[in-house]
């Protein structure tokens, strides 16, 4: 089991130094598969400053290929990977970094990180952990790279953490969400074997 994780981290660092990792292997398309784009540019249309290029089966790209979200009616409704980025959020992430990623006492915002951070930055420090030391604190963020249910969602926490750093969603669960696609339950499957 060990060997295999440590493949898995590899192939994920490996998209991280090409700066290529909008999502994880498991998730990639085929190569010679085109990406499915909506009939019209109204269907990418979403609430908040970034606005999605593209959407391949229920996932929305940004113009530089990061995963982001879409957000509709008011508000109301996102799409599954939004969704699915606050339940892992939630199961994983909430217990340093705080409620709806406000930052706690003990760990700092992510809202307010990922204001300024792209795909690439978040996900190697997703995976290599991260430290910051000064005089009065030493702030420790552990690599997460050898566990599943973090690394299989990387671009899910990212999206829904995106979302909230735009102030394309506000706090709490997400009311409506699209529905979970195929590809993501196929992709789901493998990353978790």
């Amino acid at each position: 089991m060990r060997c295999a994780a440590n493949g898995f981290v590899g192939v994920i660092l490996v998209g991280v130094a090409a700066g290529s990792l909008g999502t994880i292997p498991a998730r990639a398309a085929p190569p010679a598969a085109k990406p499915a784009a909506p009939s019209g540019s109204a269907d990418l249309k979403s609430e908040g400053p970034t606005q999605p290029a593209k959407v391949q089966d229920g996932q929305y790209t940004d113009k530089n290929g990061d995963p982001t979200y879409h957000i509709a009616d008011d508000g109301k409704k996102v799409d599954w990977y939004t969704m699915s980025g606050y339940l892992r959020y939630n199961a994983n992430c909430i217990v340093c970094h705080g409620p709806d990623g406000m930052g706690s006492t003990y760990a700092p915002s992510l809202v307010d990180a990922l204001k300024g951070m792209d795909y690439a930055h978040f996900a190697g420090i997703i995976v290599g952990g991260k430290k910051d030391v000064n005089a009065s604190q030493e702030l420790v963020m552990p690599a997460f790279g050898d566990n599943r249910n973090v690394m299989c969602y990387m671009p899910d926490i990212y999206t829904y953490l995106r979302a909230r750093a735009d102030g394309a969603l506000g706090r709490n669960r997400p009311p409506e969400h699209e529905p979970k696609p195929a590809a993501f339950e196929k992709a789901e499957d493998a990353c978790m074997k």
